[in-house]
């Protein structure tokens, strides 16, 4: 089991600084973010994140992505993609870029559930799959739908439907142990051996509920937040228990937007937290009950 950093969680630093920082700090690769973003007078998570690769020009960037991953002795886990399922011009640009970098997977988003009837949006980005199939395998490489709430895949169940019949070499699901805490949310060791081939890589993160005022009538309000890997409601080592009882020995992805902690604490912490917790769980009987 290898772990590596999402750089959406690591708005703060360049790509440079990203790379370097997490190498020496022990990580094993680094899974870069790639879109176009919405400027902002601080770096954040989603807009003005200063370790994200733009989509417009990507191909020019390509041999800096590479020096900066390969000098600092980092892999790729994967390409943290955003361009939507159906948005085929682009989906064609992502796969031959992750193919010029070697980086093997790449993240290709799904619809989501308010973007049409639910049964057609689905039949349709279906459709696109079998054609990124078909395009994923002329370029060696591997799409990756990842569980995300409030999409058409939010849960393993969703994603095996999605997916079912298509070749797992080509395609395959993130399960994102932090997104199901707030939808899909199925037994860890069930999802995956739903999953079984197409379950092709695991993102870590965690959120908890809070109460978020309340409505005219006095009933709470709950909202979902980001959280320490260590404070929200997933049971982090239980997942690796799972993990380890599944038999999956890949790619640990961490994509940490709590913010209690500055970054390079929380990312040295974080990689602290799992290299503990994957010894404890590899050296000790099952927790699943």
């Amino acid at each position: 089991m290898r772990f590596s950093v999402f750089t959406a969680s690591t708005p703060e630093w360049t790509p440079a600084d990203a790379a370097v920082i997490l190498a020496q700090q022990g990580w094993d690769g680094v899974e870069w973010r790639v879109t176009d973003q919405d400027g902002a007078p601080e770096p954040g998570f989603w807009a003005g994140n200063r370790a994200t690769w733009p989509l417009t020009g990507l191909e020019e960037t390509l041999p800096a992505i590479a020096r900066i991953t390969r000098e600092a002795g980092l892999e790729f886990s994967a390409i943290g993609g955003y361009s939507r399922s159906g948005d085929h011009s682009n989906v064609e640009r992502m796969l031959a870029a992750t193919a010029a970098l070697g980086a093997g997977r790449v993240r290709v988003t799904m619809p989501g559930i308010r973007d049409g009837n639910y049964r057609e949006v689905f039949a349709a980005t279906r459709r696109d799959l079998e054609w990124a199939a078909g395009r994923a395998a002329e370029h060696g490489v591997k799409v990756l739908v990842e569980l995300h709430h409030r999409t058409i895949a939010a849960s393993a169940s969703a994603a095996l439907r999605l997916l079912d019949g298509l070749d797992p070499a080509r395609v395959g699901v993130i399960h994102d142990v932090g997104n199901l805490v707030i939808e899909g949310h199925e037994d860890p060791l069930a999802a995956f051996e739903m999953l079984g081939e197409y379950l092709a890589h695991v993102h870590v993160k965690n959120v908890a509920w809070r109460p978020h005022g309340t409505t005219a009538d006095g009933s709470t309000i709950w909202k979902e937040d980001w959280a320490t890997l260590r404070a929200g409601q997933a049971d982090i080592e239980a997942y690796f228990q799972a993990l380890s009882a599944y038999g999956y020995d890949g790619w640990v992805t961490v994509e940490d937007f709590s913010t209690a902690l500055p970054l390079e604490q929380r990312t040295r912490d974080n990689l602290a937290y799992l290299k503990d917790i994957r010894r404890r769980t590899s050296d000790s009987p099952s927790r699943l009950g």
